[in-house]
């Protein structure tokens, strides 16, 4: 279905990580600074209040943090190895990568570079050094911790990014968010020391998801949010689909066109009333409506069964508008291109990850919205 205007896009509150920077002194008596493996989760944000809220329930104390070149933050080494979340659909993103202080150099599946979108060179140095770590990405939501968006998890671990998007397709299967604990779970391992050969015992944290249902429980519905402006689920023939405000169910039912119904939809939006269900709800509403826009779409230009405008397809030697550095305004024009090609707002924000990378879009750069922008228009994106 067609995306009727602008649309919000979820909020990146924060990181959760699992190991911190520690200052020691080499055997030459400089100081050098190491990464160290946590026991309990330690989570970063620009936002005080919410880390604040996050050591009253977990322990820890909240402390001023600069990521290296970034800007000031806040963190806290929570005393906890276990936080209640919600699991949204297909929380994971995988790649491999390799990183410099320019970004990130390298990018693939494994076989195809998605940077250059182009097949990988098994001889490059980049590509090898990539394959070394897998980067796993986890969004979630803090269950108990104000505000709407999702925290991230990052690891390189082996055992993660074999274990973890198992679990999360099988909770995608059950449909919406669901209830779950992250925790961080110890394992151990032999192996041989590389540089004595004498055996070693490793011990380390994985982290993991849990569900408080069973398999069968979860399949059944139990252990979902029952949150359509979360989950977008199924809207009913007469629901209470508004955050608040007047009744726009009524009011969409008295439209005589399409236009009504987006005229409609931009006052929800900008009221704050809007919801993933009064969305899916208008949009169902304007497809059965004729479209005075689409009725003065010139004759060469293909319309549909449903009254909409054949979107015109950019070849890769159109040159794009540059947008100036409006991240709110490029954004704007990913949800019209993307209406154009039948994808709703879930659909952006999955593929917008999948194509960057595990980068979400609420917290991607206007330069970074850009490039995004141009592959989907190219049709690279795919």
């Amino acid at each position: 279905m067609p995306i009727l205007d602008i649309q919000k896009r979820a909020r990146e509150l924060g990181r959760i990580r699992l190991g911190q920077k520690q200052a020691f002194t080499r055997r030459d008596g400089s100081e050098g600074v190491k990464p160290v493996k946590l026991d309990r989760f330690r989570l970063t944000s620009a936002s005080k209040p919410l880390l604040e809220k996050v050591a009253e329930l977990y322990g820890g104390d909240v402390a001023e943090w600069t990521p290296p070149g970034g800007s000031p933050q806040w963190e806290v080494v929570t005393a906890s190895a276990r936080l209640p979340i919600m699991v949204p659909p297909q929380p994971v993103t995988q790649w491999y990568e390799t990183w410099s202080r320019a970004g990130c150099q390298h990018r693939c599946d494994g076989q195809h570079n998605v940077l250059t979108d182009e097949p990988c060179d098994p001889d490059d140095p980049q590509h090898i050094e990539a394959l070394k770590k897998p980067t796993t990405r986890l969004n979630v939501v803090l269950r108990d911790v104000e505000g709407i968006g999702v925290w991230r998890v990052e690891t390189h671990g082996w055992n993660a990014a074999l274990e973890l998007p198992d679990v999360a397709e099988f909770l995608a299967q059950a449909g919406g968010y669901v209830n779950g604990w992250l925790a961080l779970e110890q394992r151990t391992s032999v192996g041989r020391n590389e540089s004595t050969g004498q055996p070693e015992t490793r011990h380390y944290m994985v982290p993991i998801i849990e569900i408080d249902v069973t398999p069968a429980q979860l399949m059944a519905g139990h252990g979902r949010v029952a949150a359509p402006a979360l989950a977008g689920g199924p809207v009913t023939s007469a629901p209470a689909l508004a955050a608040a405000g007047p009744d726009y169910v009524a009011l969409a039912a008295e439209a005589t066109d399409a236009e009504e119904i987006r005229e409609l939809w931009r006052q929800a939006n900008a009221a704050g009333h809007m919801t993933q269900g009064l969305n899916e709800h208008l949009v169902r509403r304007a497809a059965e409506l004729p479209d005075p826009a689409a009725a003065a779409a010139p004759a060469e230009q293909a319309v549909d069964e449903d009254g909409a405008v054949e979107g015109e397809v950019v070849g890769d030697d159109t040159p794009v508008a540059d947008p100036g550095p409006d991240a709110d305004a490029i954004w704007q024009r990913i949800v019209t291109e993307a209406g154009q090609q039948g994808m709703t707002l879930p659909d952006v924000q999955d593929h917008f990850a999948q194509v960057m990378g595990g980068l979400t879009c609420d917290s991607a750069s206007a330069a970074e919205l850009q490039h995004y922008l141009t592959q989907l228009q190219t049709g690279h994106a795919a």
